[in-house]
């Protein structure tokens, strides 16, 4: 579980290919002491665990599925990437709670200023924008970014000074690619709202376990 505030950068250097899979070699701006093999790390947002580790490099290895899903599938040396450590409970949850799944990715297809800030606009599939509303959450690029504004298959977020500074949002240009991971608690009331009571399958005529009345009655409508 990650939070979306970014520790620091970090470069591609290696990336190998491993039958329908990739190992990625990645050197941090940081040094990586208190990790250890097997320990979870974002890497532009995507949860990928650490097989090797020297000091500031680590090696991960990507699987098919997580290259058809991220923005990995077109990776390459010299790239630069997010680095987030995985989240202690002890720590402050000063994003949102990010697990590290990427559900698909975006285009970048607007940059404006804004007095101190740049308000960046992010094409994205249906499905995905699907589960975001104005004010919510959204992990662009393994970043905790507030929505600004959103409609079906895009959505807009303000990038401050110090997000531009420290994050790859400062450099990415328009058409560029990003990894994208919608807030997980829409995911959450979709799933419970449609399955059925005591059951995966819903059948015809099938109450869910939570619906409609369920929530007006308890005050969530």
């Amino acid at each position: 579980m990650f939070t979306g505030i970014v520790e620091g950068l970090g470069t591609v250097t290696g990336v190998r290919s491993s039958g329908r899979g990739k190992r990625l070699v990645v050197t941090a701006d940081f040094r990586l002491d208190e990790m250890k093999v097997g320990d979870s790390i974002a890497v532009n947002g995507a949860c990928l665990t650490a097989v090797a580790i020297s000091a500031k490099r680590f090696e991960a290895d990507l699987s098919p599925e997580t290259l058809a899903r991220t923005t990995f599938g077109k990776v390459k040396t010299g790239d630069r990437v997010n680095l987030e450590r995985a989240l202690r409970m002890s720590d402050r949850l000063d994003g949102h709670l990010v697990s590290g799944h990427i559900d698909g990715v975006g285009t970048l297809s607007g940059r404006e200023s804004d007095d101190n800030a740049i308000v960046i606009t992010i094409t994205v599939a249906e499905a995905i924008s699907r589960y975001m509303i104005a004010k919510g959450s959204v992990a662009v690029d393994g970043i905790s970014l507030t929505i600004n504004e959103c409609s079906p298959g895009r959505f807009s977020v303000s990038i401050i000074p110090h997000t531009s500074k420290l994050t790859t949002l400062g450099f990415r240009k328009m058409g560029e690619a990003v990894n994208i991971e919608a807030d997980m608690i829409g995911k959450y009331v979709e799933r419970f709202v449609s399955a059925p009571a005591g059951g995966y399958k819903k059948e015809a005529g099938q109450k869910t376990s939570v619906d409609m009345e369920t929530l007006l009655k308890s005050g969530f409508l």
